[in-house]
């Protein structure tokens, strides 16, 4: 595809523009701003990522998945300001599911020690992980608040923190994993993945192209139970204080 052909494709941009404004939704400045950064950013990101694959040096594949977990946990963190510490929290909780998936991968050699694989790979991870975590803190703050009388009841009762909100973080990491559930249920039937669709249409196999997005189906069904349950382990000391009194939280 020439920059020539990309360009044409801005037709799918004029749509929601000339839509907002006959409906006056007021989305006009929002889908310009939304494409000039997916364009400018995704530009910056290919050129950058074509020289650290032709370099294939360790210190700049690390750079880029640190780069992508401190965007991850930038792009997050707003969403959990009642947690306590929600930043390094977040952080740990990326960082270790790039680890452990990461480690499975190469450790038993299921794609190579690359950066093409390796950077790829990490993106989706770290982006999943990233969109679950915000899904989990909405849902987990607003069912603490909704729960707030049934938490102090039980804490009255001499029940521990962790007793006493147990049933709402369990009913928000089964809320957040949900999507992901649903969505692998009708893969194949009702959608074709990107990255299948993108190596079939680069000329490769179509089984090839299967067995690579099934690589990914099943790395993030385990993203989705991981970010959930660290982050929520991670966060729910945070709602009560010294005392162990529930604190007011913002759902917002």
């Amino acid at each position: 595809m020439s920059w020539l052909t990309l360009s044409l494709t801005l037709i799918f941009v004029l749509i929601p523009l000339l839509l907002s404004k006959t409906l006056h939704l007021g989305l006009e400045k929002d889908t310009l701003i939304a494409t000039i950064r997916s364009a400018v950013q995704l530009i910056a990101v290919g050129f950058v990522l074509k020289f650290v694959f032709e370099s294939e040096h360790a210190v700049f594949i690390l750079l880029m998945v640190l780069l992508m977990i401190g965007a991850a946990v930038q792009n997050a963190r707003h969403k959990g300001k009642a947690v306590k510490g929600i930043t390094w929290k977040l952080f740990v909780t990326f960082a270790a599911i790039e680890l452990i998936t990461q480690g499975v991968l190469l450790g038993l050699h299921i794609v190579p020690a690359t950066a093409q694989y390796i950077i790829s790979i990490s993106g989706m991870v770290i982006g999943n992980s990233m969109v679950l975590a915000i899904l989990f803190l909405n849902r987990f703050t607003s069912e603490i608040e909704s729960h707030r009388d049934q938490t102090e009841l039980i804490l009255s009762l001499g029940g521990t923190p962790k007793q006493s909100i147990n049933r709402q973080l369990l009913k928000a990491i089964q809320a957040s994993m949900i999507p992901t559930i649903e969505s692998q249920k009708t893969i194949g039937l009702v959608q074709l993945p990107g990255m299948m669709s993108g190596q079939i249409i680069a000329g490769a196999d179509p089984i090839q192209a299967v067995q690579f997005q099934l690589l990914i189906v099943f790395l993030l069904l385990s993203t989705a139970a991981m970010t959930s349950v660290l982050l929520g382990y991670l966060s729910y000391r945070s709602f009560f204080n010294e005392q162990m009194q529930l604190l007011k939280v913002d759902s917002d």
